[in-house]
């Protein structure tokens, strides 16, 4: 029989992927008109995530504002995770390139499952075993990453791109806690880019003093007066950020950490989409044959996960 909480859990999940999915694009043009720098771009991504956040709330749910105090602890580390992941994202791009930085960052549904298994006891079916290697080859093809050519990769290269799907895998696992401890999604997404803002900040701050040496914030007001550039910015932050990442941390009620990272990794496909759309990039065929294997592990993990129901 059909669970409709795993039907709704799955919904809202691909479309917060169909949203997510416009991030890429959005960050393309930010960074190649502006040149605003990574960790700057993030840390105002955050901030105003965070600002919309507490304005819809006020108007439409104040009582989502309170946070228990008990929760401070485990928010404040909800918070860490998510800067560390962005952090991490932007150093992985830096030191691997676009493609291989994906692919990295794409381990996160094998890590999430093992993470699952290790901690919650999610049982490790074969279904989700062959979903996650028809997503991670997929996205190894969409990216680029088949190519030798770009696999030259560092130290530290390797470090940071498995970082990303490390964080990803954590930030999923305590999304899930969030939900265990009864703490309202939209509650935890306010704290959790809340904390994330207030990393970055320090972020920002550490690498203009001992990675760049520039004055201390000196970048923060990078686009200056651009209302162009900050009204992107803003919505970035505001659609495809807070939309995402709401409608994702809510189909964590229904879904399992695994199912829904692994829905989640049809972003790549669907970014591909939009950059033909809206930047005339295209897809060769190899692109397309990864964008098939990705959903086929989607719609894999679909169909086991009915089977699993019944």
């Amino acid at each position: 029989m059909r669970s409709p909480s795993s039907s709704r859990g799955f919904t809202i999940a691909l479309i917060a992927t169909v949203l997510w999915s416009t991030t890429g694009p959005l960050i393309a043009y930010l960074s190649k008109t502006y040149g605003i720098p990574s960790l700057v771009l993030a840390f105002w991504r955050d901030l105003f995530v965070s600002l919309g956040m507490v304005a819809g709330l006020l108007v439409l749910s104040r009582s989502r504002l309170a946070l228990a105090r008990r929760h401070w602890g485990f928010m404040t580390l909800y918070g860490l995770t998510l800067a560390v992941f962005n952090s991490a994202w932007t150093f992985s791009v830096q030191y691997n390139g676009a493609a291989v930085a994906t692919v990295l960052a794409f381990s996160s549904p094998a890590l999430t499952a093992i993470l699952s298994y290790l901690i919650f006891k999610e049982r490790f079916s074969q279904v989700k075993i062959i979903s996650i290697a028809l997503s991670f080859a997929g996205t190894i093809l969409v990216s680029g990453a088949h190519d030798p050519a770009i696999w030259k990769l560092n130290p530290a290269g390797i470090l940071f791109g498995l970082l990303t799907g490390l964080m990803f895998a954590f930030y999923n696992l305590e999304g899930k806690v969030a939900t265990d401890k009864r703490i309202d999604s939209w509650t935890a997404l306010l704290y959790s880019f809340g904390g994330a803002t207030g990393f970055l900040f320090l972020f920002n701050l550490g690498s203009d003093l001992f990675v760049t040496r520039i004055a201390p914030l000196s970048d923060m007001l990078w686009l200056g007066s651009s209302l162009a550039g900050w009204g992107v910015l803003f919505f970035l932050a505001v659609a495809p950020t807070l939309g995402g990442f709401g409608l994702y941390t809510l189909s964590l009620r229904s879904l399992s950490p695994t199912v829904a990272n692994l829905i989640a990794t049809l972003e790549p496909v669907l970014a591909g989409i939009w950059a033909y759309l809206f930047l005339r990039e295209t897809l060769t065929g190899v692109q397309w044959a990864g964008s098939l294997l990705v959903m086929a592990g989607v719609v894999l993990l679909r169909v086991g996960e009915r089977e699993r129901m019944r």
